[in-house]
């Protein structure tokens, strides 16, 4: 990243207690929170003439950060980015189907590829795949009038407009198969920042005995499960991929023995076709 620690003329200082480093290319300055009497953050401190004999180097286990270099045990011993313990909800593959059916080929080939022949087999091998699907799809877009005041917010743009209105579809699909509602557990896939949850949550207003699980596998910021203080809600958010998440195993689920309902807005990944499949865990 191109940066300089010097002050460019014309870009003012930094913040009280924040880095000095001054980031070229956001034409600002580090928001760092720098230690009492420092000048620099912590990623930044080899700017900083008295660090300068301190060599940073890139994570090993994540390199989206760095770490000095003489310091380097001690940081992977407490690295947010460690191997942690398994959860006993975690169980390798439980959801990623067949060994030989989940194999992936060592180098993937577009389909222009392929060979008229190759071609062919392949066709034949989805046709049989889909044979008594329904493969008919409908479209069912609703509204639930929890997002009311949301959808009809003037400060909305386009993108925001977008997720409410279909966070409201889903509500009102969800609704109308009389599954929002008192006493169940809704476990929400790929949750993100949880706002699909959010707003079943805004929807069941003061229902009782309603418990949400989020599962996401990566690191969110910004999320807003800590917005949810009410009485009868219950958020837990688990940091899994579905492919390994069993629901049997969730201590939640397993104590209070309520129905579940899944939800999602946008899912991808090894077990998205299983999630809701009987025979599977979920």
């Amino acid at each position: 990243m191109a940066a300089s620690a010097p002050t460019p003329h014309g870009t003012g200082f930094p913040a009280e207690g924040r880095c000095g480093y001054y980031v070229e290319k956001k034409k600002r300055f580090c928001r760092m929170v720098v230690a009492a009497g420092k000048r620099f953050c912590g990623e930044h401190a080899g700017a900083a003439e008295e660090e300068n004999a301190r060599k940073r180097i890139l994570c090993p286990l994540d390199p989206k950060h760095t770490v000095y270099e003489d310091q380097l045990a001690k940081h992977l011993k407490k690295c947010n980015s460690r191997e942690k313990p398994k959860p006993d909800f975690f169980i390798q593959d439980i959801n990623a189907g067949l060994k030989d059916e989940t194999e992936i080929p060592e180098q993937l080939v577009p389909i222009s590829f392929l060979s008229e022949e190759q071609m062919e087999n392949l066709i034949k091998k989805l046709r049989k795949a889909s044979e008594g699907l329904n493969s008919t799809l409908k479209d069912q877009i609703m509204s639930h009038p929890a997002l009311h005041d949301a959808l009809n917010d003037p400060k909305n743009g386009d993108s925001a407009t977008k997720h409410l209105k279909q966070q409201a579809s889903i509500l009102g699909n969800i609704e109308k198969l009389k599954l929002l509602g008192p006493r169940r557990c809704f476990v929400e896939f790929g949750a993100g920042k949880g706002k699909l949850s959010h707003w079943v949550d805004i929807a069941l207003k003061d229902a009782e005995k309603v418990h949400f699980i989020l599962v996401e596998k990566v690191t969110t910021r910004f999320k807003v499960d800590g917005k949810h203080r009410k009485k009868n809600s219950v958020f837990e958010r688990l940091q899994i991929d579905i492919q390994h998440l069993c629901l049997n195993k969730i201590p939640l689920l397993s104590k209070e023995k309520l129905p579940v309902v899944g939800i999602g807005k946008h899912l991808c990944g090894v077990a998205t076709g299983t999630w809701l499949c009987p025979s599977s865990s979920l």
